[in-house]
């Protein structure tokens, strides 16, 4: 055999050694060589045997964001405010919200307590001449609703400031409201069967559970034998089951607690011991109210190292009072998270925004409401406060004192000054 023999019969050997080591020999891939399909057949199947295995997407967290804000509190000037707007028919509220109205419609759920009932039967009245009774005229629900508000919690201390048929009416007045509106109203119920109707708002694929209970009545008492219902924070057996009943129901709950001394930024010690009890019982966020002060705020850790969030006191969203402390109020800017993976919730970006009742002089005229980044030292030191009761027990207003209430009483880490 010549040279150029041996060549291509090793070039022949070589290529069917190849090729057999290339195609491959089993039991299962059987192939005749040399043909076009079975090249075709074999490579395709040798891709599928080879490939990555594929995973499935893990799923997007689902998130609810969530404004709160304190008292509605309709004294006789915020009404006067109002009709003054409407032009003296009627009564218009719209412009006393008008500055915060943005970051009430940028929330998924926008949560508000209406300090006071609204009973179309009886003579409209706000604390005048120190007289504590309130009753609002209607179109304080129509500016509620329009500001973007649609949580309304009653559980209050002026719930039976109207009686009880004021209460049965107001209640029936915010029912109406929650039908034509798609609202939740919760707080004060026209028997205990509605008392027990636990209600749950689902938003972006989360139920959240509002419960709402009231420290006392004012010293008034529903009538024996009439059927409303308001849970009073003594009856802890009931909250207990409330909340646990809330939490197999919902993804999160959300409390909102009407408790304290008024006119003091201190924390008591029996809130603390509730709020550890709420939370404990599986609460996730707690929202006091009925201090008409700012106060602090902080997290409560359960014994599995799960946490959940109390803001003691919201103090006022709107007022006419004439102590400085009781002009500055908070806004609850949170986030409830669902864990996409694990169904776990947690509170994310638990932030508190101040706001600033404003009014321009010791008429209490021109009443507003004003978030800090839209508030100006220019309108801290021309408020009317230090001229509508000059010898008050804390008439003095400036800038330097809306910054000193903030710092003592919103920790820097919740402090949200720039929405």
């Amino acid at each position: 055999m010549d040279l150029k023999t041996m060549r291509t019969f090793s070039a022949a050997v070589l290529s069917v050694a190849m090729g057999a080591s290339f195609f491959g020999c089993s039991s299962s891939h059987i192939v005749e060589s040399g043909t076009e399909e079975a090249l075709s057949t074999t490579t395709s199947t040798e891709a599928t045997t080879t490939a990555e295995p594929t995973t499935e997407p893990v799923p997007e967290d689902k998130v609810a964001h969530v404004v709160a804000v304190g008292d509605n509190l309709i004294h006789y000037s915020v009404y006067k405010n109002a009709e003054a707007y409407a032009g003296g028919n009627g009564y218009d509220f719209r412009p006393i919200y008008k500055e915060v109205k943005y970051l009430v419609e940028s929330a998924d759920v926008a949560v508000i307590n209406q300090e006071t009932v609204i009973s179309e039967s009886n003579e409209i009245c706000g604390a005048n001449n120190g007289v504590l009774i309130f009753n609002s005229p209607p179109e304080v629900a129509d500016a509620v609703i329009d500001c973007g508000f649609d949580v309304i919690t009653m559980a209050n201390n002026h719930l039976l400031d109207m009686g009880a048929d004021g209460l049965e009416e107001s209640i029936r007045f915010w029912n109406k409201k929650a039908e034509e509106n798609d609202l939740t109203v919760l707080g004060a119920y026209l028997n205990e069967e509605d008392s027990e109707n636990i209600r749950i708002r689902e938003v972006n694929g989360i139920k959240i559970a509002f419960l709402a209970y009231a420290e006392h009545l004012n010293g008034f008492s529903i009538p024996e034998g009439s059927p409303l219902r308001v849970i009073l924070n003594s009856e802890e057996d009931v909250i207990e089951r409330q909340i646990k009943k809330a939490k197999e129901m919902a993804d999160a709950v959300v409390v909102s607690a009407h408790w304290g001394a008024e006119d003091t930024n201190i924390v008591s010690d029996d809130r603390k011991e509730l709020a550890k009890k709420m939370v404990d019982w599986g609460a996730d966020m707690i929202l006091g109210g009925h201090t008409h002060t700012a106060q602090t705020m902080e997290w409560i850790t359960r014994d599995d190292g799960t946490k959940g969030f109390v803001y003691y006191s919201m103090g006022n969203f709107v007022c006419a009072q004439t102590d400085n402390f009781n002009v500055i109020g908070e806004m609850p800017d949170f986030d409830i998270v669902v864990d996409g993976e694990t169904d776990e919730v947690r509170l994310e970006n638990v932030k508190c925004i101040p706001t600033i009742v404003h009014y321009d002089d010791g008429a209490f005229s021109n009443i507003r409401i004003y978030p800090y980044s839209k508030y100006t030292a220019e309108l801290a030191n021309s408020h009317g406060l230090p001229y509508a009761f000059p010898m008050g027990t804390y008439p003095e207003f400036n800038w330097d004192i809306v910054n000193s209430i903030i710092e003592e009483n919103i920790p820097a880490e919740f402090r949200e000054l720039e929405k």
